[in-house]
């Protein structure tokens, strides 16, 4: 059986340490950074422990690379090899290896398929509130989360998502509040407004009236003024099931989610299952009390519970009210609970905003405490806030960027583009509209795709729209180009007998490397929960096959074996490319 070449290398450096008693951790090759001589690197810093007699000890990692290198050669896996700094051990490869290489790949399904895991994953991402619509911010929270959810079924694990709708609570009974008081028994019908947008102005408008009230009454407190006053009430109505506010509640909030429904649909999403914070929130209520019995809770003189969370690092926590009522705390106990018990998993990931890091902190330690045994899985998926040019969102003053607005400017801009360019005359407006959506909303998720979660970003919609910079277009593009090649074959690719080549030009070399590495990018996106891993890889994909197609013959290749072997590889990178798009809600296009 045909092992390719950088398996071969990856077993026999594996084979190798073993030998030497020398701890390995999953062997990974990876492409030569441009500025350095070699096609693939291992990464040496990780192999500094070697067993002997049940004792570690460090080594020297230059001699290691050097042994390493030496024994390759000798099994005449590699030409040559380098060393830079101890750290990284790089390969140069025979050029036939690398052929061989390619034609597996080409004809080897299986290297994009991974096998079943076995193993259930939950990832709740979105949850929304029902006083407002969605905005920028949920659409990064969307665009991770969704991505996340397809990149690890990609790699095999068994998906499920869920979405908790934040239904309940004071801030929904501003919106009601408001529009009882100036309504007039207008309805998003009526108005012609979106419902989401139509419930979420009268948010805002709460929000008017208070600051009105405080100037007027001359107060800082906005405890000081009726209408706050007015809204606590209401949601002690809520609270005590009041017909004529629950009534109120669920129309407005049948609005809202009727409007949500609209822009999940235009983003390709849904979920699997639906859990609304009403009906949750007095959940958790006998788990405190089972943490009590078992004495990891105490009851305070007051009657309220608490949790002592020291021993983690954290600090004492309320789980109940003196009153019995509950946390916010401990309707997530409650909630997690209920999902594992309908079906377990053995990870569940929260897609939220790194604001609410020290929440998610005290649910694992309470869980752990508890010894339930979804606790060890708990993950917290933090992302940063988006900012404006013009400065940090607020949606209670009004300056939010809703959801629906930036994805109408996104395709609006795309379709000034397109019909700058003079390539769709022939293309009646819908189908000029069809393929501005693809290109406005591929625009902005790979734009807010391709920033590691963690780091923070300012959302600026030209430079995310813009064909020839690091964007989705630009990737897009280079996969219409590829298409557009493909097109115009007359005669089929063969799928073998280009071993006659035995001499690539370098860029050549450098798309047949980066496309072995699909596999090991997808894996490292999955282990690291980390969507901008593949976007990064695109962009590299891209950016190499630019520079074939700018300095090589394809078609027009007199040798016909080295015509093969390049319609090969931008076919596998077209492959690879729709695959990525796939994975991230992107609509493919032929035509740009």
């Amino acid at each position: 059986m045909y092992i390719d070449i950088l398996t071969k290398i990856e077993k026999n450096i594996v084979s190798y340490l073993e030998q030497r008693r020398i701890v390995t951790q999953n062997i990974k090759l990876q492409k030569t950074i441009d500025d350095f001589e070699g096609d693939v690197t291992l990464v040496l810093f990780h192999l500094q422990k070697k067993i002997d007699g049940g004792k570690q000890e460090k080594i020297n990692l230059i001699q290691l690379g050097e042994d390493i290198g030496e024994y390759l050669k000798q099994q005449e896996c590699i030409q040559s090899f380098n060393i830079i700094g101890g750290t990284f051990l790089n390969m140069k490869l025979y050029d036939s290896d690398i052929v061989k290489a390619l034609e597996y790949i080409y004809n080897a399904e299986h290297f994009f398929m991974f096998d079943k895991k076995n193993k259930n994953i939950a990832v709740e991402y979105c949850s929304p509130n029902t006083n407002k619509p969605l905005h920028l911010g949920h659409l990064r929270n969307i665009f991770i989360g969704s991505s996340i959810v397809n990149i690890l079924k990609e790699v095999g694990y068994d998906v499920r998502t869920l979405i908790l709708v934040n239904d309940r609570g004071i801030h929904i009974c501003k919106s009601m509040l408001a529009y009882l008081k100036s309504g007039e028994g207008k309805t998003p019908d009526s108005t012609k407004i979106k419902g989401d947008h139509f419930v979420g102005d009268f948010y805002v408008l709460f929000e008017k009236m208070l600051q009105d009230q405080k100037k007027e009454l001359g107060v800082e407190d906005n405890a000081d003024t009726p209408i706050m006053n007015e809204a606590k009430e209401m949601l002690k109505k809520w609270e005590d099931g009041d017909g004529e506010v629950m009534s109120l509640w669920k129309k407005m909030n049948m609005w809202v989610l009727e409007g949500f429904e609209e822009t999940y649909k235009k983003l390709g999403v849904s979920f699997d299952e639906t859990d609304f914070e009403s009906q949750t929130y007095l959940l958790g209520k006998e788990i405190v009390n089972e943490g009590l019995e078992k004495n990891i809770f105490y009851k305070k003189e007051d009657g309220s519970i608490w949790v002592n969370l020291e021993p983690y690092g954290l600090d004492n926590k309320l789980l109940l009210r003196g009153n019995g009522t509950s946390v916010y705390i401990t309707q997530d106990l409650g909630t997690i609970d209920m999902r594992y018990n309908k079906k377990p998993f053995e990870k569940i990931i929260y897609v939220v905003g790194d604001e609410q890091g020290y929440h998610f902190k005290v649910l694992k330690s309470i869980l752990m405490l508890l010894d339930k045994p979804y606790a060890e899985g708990l993950y917290h998926l933090s992302y940063g806030m988006i900012d404006l040019p013009s400065g940090k969102m607020k949606s209670r003053e009004g300056t939010v960027v809703d959801a629906d607005d930036i994805i109408a400017e996104m395709i609006d801009k795309a379709l000034n583009k397109i019909e700058n360019t003079g390539k769709y005359e022939d293309n009646n407006e819908q189908e000029k509209i069809d393929i501005a959506e693809a290109i406005g909303l591929g625009a902005l998720r790979f734009f807010l795709l391709k920033v590691d979660p963690k780091r923070r970003l300012t959302f600026d919609p030209n430079k995310s729209i813009d064909f020839n910079g690091d964007t989705g277009p630009f990737v897009l593009y280079s996969n219409v180009r590829i298409l557009s090649i493909l097109k115009k074959l007359k005669e089929e690719v063969r799928s073998e007998g280009i071993s006659a080549v035995t001499s690539l030009e370098d860029i050549e070399k450098d798309l047949i490397l980066l496309i072995y590495e699909y596999r090991n990018k997808l894996e490292l996106s999955a282990n690291t929960l980390n969507p901008s891993v593949l976007a990064s890889y695109a962009l590299t994909l891209s950016k190499a096959f630019n520079r074939l197609y700018d300095t090589l013959p394809i078609l027009k290749e007199q040798d016909d074996d080295k015509k093969q072997l390049r319609i090969m590889i931008i076919k596998l990178t077209s492959k690879i490319l729709t695959k990525i798009f796939l994975i991230f809600g992107i609509r493919s296009i032929n035509k740009m």
